[in-house]
């Protein structure tokens, strides 16, 4: 896919907004703004496990089902989900119905809070792994995503590799992989620059 491509406004994007009009929204707005807030990135995690096998337009288009069904990602309340929840889950059409997945995102949910008390807040935890500012590279991992993946796995998180933690941190801004040329690289760069990533 090209790097970028121009569009409907007449401003080059990243090439995979080109996918569809519905990305260009979460492209302008979301991908690549640093995030603190524990919930969006416990969300976040949640639905890259979810994207597993699937396309994130599928899960972007879901989106709103999954935040109902899993209580606003709540990883509080959701990690004393039990078997009620998991089949009340299962039969909810509006989301991406896998059992393993499901229990995985539950089972995460548990191990979620673990870290709150040993760091704090998920957010000072994940920004350990923020990637130094470079040029971005076309690539499936990164050495921090992969040095994320197996420390969480470590911590018993379940459906979290190095690639998903990649697009995680892509999305949360743990890294800058807008195209050279995109539009809103720069806003995602004096985004990054401004924030003070917590526990440092």
């Amino acid at each position: 896919m090209n790097a970028t491509f121009t569009g409907p406004d007449g401003r080059l994007r990243c090439g995979w907004c080109a996918a569809t009009p519905d990305y260009i929204a979460y492209h302008d707005d979301e991908w690549g703004y640093p995030v603190a807030d524990d919930r969006r990135l416990f969300e976040k995690l949640s639905l890259e496990a979810f994207q597993s096998g699937l396309s994130w337009r599928t899960i972007l288009a879901k989106r709103p089902h999954f935040r109902a069904a899993f209580d606003g990602f709540d990883f509080t309340r959701m990690a004393y989900y039990g078997e009620a929840d998991v089949a009340r889950l299962l039969a909810d059409a509006g989301i991406v119905r896998h059992r393993g997945k499901i229990e995985a995102v539950i089972h995460n949910a548990s191990r979620a809070c673990e870290l709150v008390a040993q760091a704090g807040s998920l957010a000072a935890y994940f920004w350990r792994y923020e990637a130094p500012p470079s040029a971005p590279v076309v690539r499936p991992t990164s050495p921090e995503s992969i040095a994320l993946a197996k420390d969480l796995k470590r911590r018993g998180w379940k459906f979290v590799g190095p690639t998903t933690a990649y697009a995680f941190m892509q999305a949360m801004g743990l890294v800058n992989d807008h195209a050279p040329g995109c539009a809103i690289r720069a806003q995602v760069a004096a985004a990054r620059t401004a924030f003070a990533p917590p526990g440092r």
